[in-house]
């Protein structure tokens, strides 16, 4: 089995070529959801798998799905892909690489004439990055019927150009209804988008899960006044505020060990004038855990100090988003294992600290994840960079995980 390998060549043939698309001056990519650009993409991805047989359709929400026949069309398909769409500064491979390395595989089978028991599904999901439209992974979020395509639809760029109305411009929007369907399995193939593979010297990751996440916005309100006039002791400053909670809530977060992360990504005063005191601050609160049952209470903890500053000033919480922890079924995992051992590759498991499709995939069926590492766990970057050979045994594994979960039909 293991002597069946995809060709390197080829695969970066892929990624070189589509990384052409919306191509930035410092090596990077700008192709963000449904623009030009990403339908220039889809389109060339489209040829490669038309190429090989591959059915295209496309769903209401612009979700892309390439099917491939297998020996037994009563069977279930198995899932493999990722995203195209990138951010407006990113890298060749954040996605990108998940979709091409499925590609990959799927021409490495035509190419030994080997066709698996079940059918094999492409997919490339619509608006993962959420850098045009908000909220991200929305295409396998509606998918899932964790969002609402309604309100999806309704959400608007920085142009104020709505979701509907560029699924239309970019010709995405596909006639079939986006709805889960059954499924055997899905595989997804992703760079890591952190340091610790390459830290630790594995060229495979196997994801067992995805942290939690919840995002909250933050409002500190005080009194406005003029900077000159009103003593330090009588002001109502939420910006002092801020600066004593802040301390509080970084050790608040510590207190939960290493897997524990805090980040403050967004900090606005409100007036913002160089002369007066402002009025509010407003800032984002992005908190994770792998474990839901320790993000639930470190949340509440956070969230508490966050209610209790100071006599002169009142605060407000704004839940903005919130996905849960999700541990990867078994036998994915399993496979992953498998098909690592078998092409003698240096793996270790490894938790998720970003959201990907497979969230929304593994509250619907069987789902898995496999990691590369990536430069100095750099990404949504132009200076991401992926080593060949990671990218080539990423793919294999992918290629190997494919066999054995339809393989396992036919024991």
């Amino acid at each position: 089995m293991t002597t069946i390998q995809i060709n390197p060549e080829r695969l970066l043939s892929f990624i070189s070529e589509m990384a052409k698309i919306g191509a930035t001056k410092n090596g990077g990519c700008n192709r963000q959801a449904l623009t030009d650009e990403d339908r220039i993409g889809r389109e060339l991805f489209l040829n490669w798998c038309y190429a090989i047989g591959g059915v295209s359709r496309l769903d209401s929400m612009g979700n892309l799905f390439v099917k491939f026949e297998g020996r037994d069309s009563t069977l279930l398909p198995i899932l493999m892909g990722s995203h195209l769409d990138t951010q407006p500064s990113g890298g060749k491979f954040d996605g990108v690489y998940g979709v091409l390395a499925a590609l990959e595989v799927m021409y490495t089978l035509h190419d030994q004439n080997k066709s698996l028991l079940n059918p094999v599904e492409i997919v490339v999901w619509s608006n993962e990055e959420g850098s045009r439209f908000s909220p991200a992974m929305s295409g396998s979020g509606v998918f899932s019927g964790k969002l609402k395509q309604t309100d999806i639809y309704k959400s608007v760029d920085d142009e104020g150009t709505s979701y509907f109305d560029a699924l239309k411009t970019s010709a995405q929007l596909g006639n079939e209804l986006c709805q889960a369907f059954p499924f055997s399995a899905s595989l997804e193939l992703h760079i890591e988008q952190g340091p610790i593979l390459e830290a630790k010297e594995k060229s495979i990751g196997i994801v067992t899960g995805v942290q939690g996440m919840n995002w909250y916005q933050i409002t500190l309100s005080g009194e406005t006044t003029h900077a000159g006039p009103t003593p330090m002791s009588m002001r109502k400053d939420p910006v002092q505020g801020l600066m004593t909670l802040l301390p509080k809530m970084y050790a608040k977060v510590a207190e939960y060990g290493e897997q524990a992360r805090i980040t403050i990504g967004k900090l606005t005063t409100i007036p913002s004038s160089t002369n007066t005191v402002p009025e509010h601050v407003i800032f984002s609160l992005d908190l994770r855990h792998p474990t839901q049952e320790v993000l639930n209470k470190m949340s509440a903890e956070v969230l508490a100090l966050c209610n209790h500053i100071s006599p002169v000033l009142s605060s407000k919480v704004e839940v903005l988003w919130q996905s849960p922890a999700v541990e990867f079924d078994p036998r994915c995992i399993d496979v992953v294992r498998k098909a690592s051992s078998q092409l003698n590759m240096d793996s270790m498991p490894i938790v998720s600290g970003a959201g990907h499709d497979s969230v929304y995939l593994s509250s619907l069926g069987p789902t898995g994840m496999i990691f590369v590492p990536c430069k100095d766990g750099i990404s949504h970057n132009e200076k991401e960079h992926v080593e060949p050979e990671h990218l080539v045994s990423g793919a294999n594994v992918l290629l190997h995980s494919l066999i054995l979960l339809s393989e396992e039909k036919e024991q």
